[in-house]
């Protein structure tokens, strides 16, 4: 077996094992080597983001390949809901990806060596220049099971004031709102992004927005 996608993929077995647990019933990862390195092993890695093919074996026994990509740090991504008094803090974010503005509440990556909870803090101060006064976890979601294997948490985080937003990263002003506008917002198009959704719902069910 040879190769830079295989060494990497053997050393993402190695170091994120929960990564390539099988369960019964499930889809089989095949790690013999001849199939590793006929599926790809690591095609793509930057700080970010690993793109994995792996062999596998489907539970009527065909064999094929699946693709999927994983953060490239083991620590958790977050997604944060601001809350300011009885409102909550949205941001206008242009994304990439769609190519479009969103809005949105702030989230990001894991980041190596910090705990779930300083990341969060990490992530708001950066967005939205915002101390952290109290941070309430709301669980987890999975954000594309069937495409990427990350589990990312959400919180709220009630706050003070917003501060300098980050210009840098594409967010263009900020704006807060009762939580019924926000749902308001969500019902007629105008919130669309998943993560999002997910944490406001969340709140909703924990009962922060009464």
């Amino acid at each position: 077996m040879s190769g830079e996608p295989v060494r990497r993929y053997e050393l993402l077995r190695a170091e994120r094992p929960e990564l390539f647990r099988n369960e019964p019933g499930g889809i089989e990862i095949l790690t013999d080597p001849d199939a590793v390195e006929a599926a790809g092993g690591v095609v793509y890695q930057d700080p970010y983001v690993l793109l994995v093919r792996d062999a596998v074996r489907f539970p009527d026994g065909r064999t094929g390949v699946y693709i999927r990509s994983v953060s490239a740090t083991a620590e958790q991504g977050c997604v944060v809901l601001p809350l300011l008094g009885d409102r909550i803090v949205l941001v206008e974010h242009f994304r990439h990806a769609t190519r479009s503005w969103h809005w949105e509440v702030p989230r990001g990556f894991g980041t190596a060596g910090l705990s779930d909870a300083a990341n969060a803090a990490k992530e708001l101060q950066e967005e939205i220049g915002a101390p952290v006064r109290e941070l309430v976890p709301l669980g987890a979601v999975h954000p594309d099971s069937g495409a990427t294997g990350d589990r990312v948490l959400l919180f709220a985080a009630r706050i003070d004031a917003v501060g300098r937003l980050e210009g840098g990263a594409g967010i263009r002003r900020s704006l807060a709102v009762p939580f019924a506008e926000a749902e308001a917002m969500i019902a007629d198009g105008r919130i669309t992004d998943g993560f999002t959704i997910a944490v406001l719902t969340r709140a909703r069910l924990a009962g922060l927005t009464a």
